[in-house]
């Protein structure tokens, strides 16, 4: 991974994580050379951000946001907020679901 690219997911990992403090929501990073917090990620997958959302006890709908070409075209602030947009209407959809 090149330098720049790496610098800028460090700097959307801590952006994601200051926007997101939600204790109805798991955030686990997949990204190679700059954090993994999950043992399932494969090499061969791009990075991305699982979300997981925790309705309830046996109800856990998650969601994969894959930061390919297309995200990171943009700067760091730029894809947080991305990121950050696509959990909210992810929620959103589970909750409008759920409640009817």
């Amino acid at each position: 991974m090149e330098k720049e690219l790496k610098k800028k997911l460090q700097t959307v990992v801590k952006l994601v994580d200051n926007a997101m403090v939600d204790p109805d929501i798991n955030i686990t990073y997949h990204i190679p050379e700059v954090i993994e917090t999950s043992h399932k990620y494969t090499e061969t997958e791009e990075p991305y951000i699982a979300v997981q959302y925790i309705v309830g006890d046996y109800t856990r709908p998650e969601r994969k946001i894959h930061l390919n070409g297309t995200y990171t075209m943009h700067d760091a602030e730029q894809i947080a907020n991305l990121v950050t947009f696509s959990i909210e209407q992810f929620k959103s959809g589970i909750d409008s679901v759920e409640m009817g």
